[in-house]
């Protein structure tokens, strides 16, 4: 079963729906997550209409700030929504070839520190509550270590051990990742680049 994360920066771009069409059929998708969507209402929901996907669940953007959505091929699995916020959708996944149940947590954190601080409470909340196999997966705006970030200011350590923090209380491991080892840039000279890993699959050892 596979699931994709993309930071689609606004599916508003001419390509975006004819790039889904190909990811489903490449991957043979069950599970699609498109964070930083930038769009939401009627605009979301007609896009979200178009996909290859006949389950859905969005959050409404911040202004033009933000915006999540989770989709599913409901002959592949069982979605069941549990509670959302401006950062996150908490479900439960059955998948229907084996009858194996867990959460899923989709994430788009704030670039503010502030607010993500807000998302830390709220997963730390989240495994307080459950005993199942957990899936947290999306784009958390920040870097656990010094080697995570290539130019700019160094890490912070305030902030990676305050997300650390949070990881250890969900009792999460990092999945790891094949490819660049950067998911983030801002494209410029190299003089001026900057580079992060901020994107991450994180599963409890359940």
């Amino acid at each position: 079963m596979n699931i994709i994360v993309w930071n689609c920066r606004g599916p508003l771009k001419p390509n975006f729906q004819d790039y889904v069409h190909d990811l489903v059929r490449q991957h043979d998708l069950a599970i699609f997550v498109v964070t930083e969507t930038q769009i939401g209402g009627d605009r979301a929901r007609d896009i979200i209409d178009r996909l290859p996907f006949d389950g859905a669940i969005h959050i409404e953007t911040i202004g033009q700030a933000g915006g999540l959505w989770l989709l599913w091929n409901s002959y592949r699995v069982e979605v069941s929504f549990l509670a959302s916020w401006e950062q996150e959708i908490h479900s439960t996944v059955k998948v229907r070839s084996s009858n194996f149940s867990w959460l899923f947590s989709a994430v788009y954190a704030s670039p503010r520190s502030a607010e993500r601080c807000i998302l830390w409470n709220n997963l730390s909340n989240v495994a307080d509550l459950h005993n199942m196999p957990w899936v947290i997966a999306g784009d958390f705006n920040e870097t656990l270590i010094g080697a995570d970030k290539f130019g700019g200011r160094v890490v912070s350590i305030n902030r990676a051990l305050l997300f650390k923090d949070c990881l250890d209380k969900c009792n999460m491991v990092d999945l790891g990742f094949s490819g660049p080892r950067f998911t983030w840039t801002n494209g410029r000279e190299v003089q001026d680049l900057i580079q992060e890993r901020i994107d991450r699959f994180f599963v409890n050892p359940d």
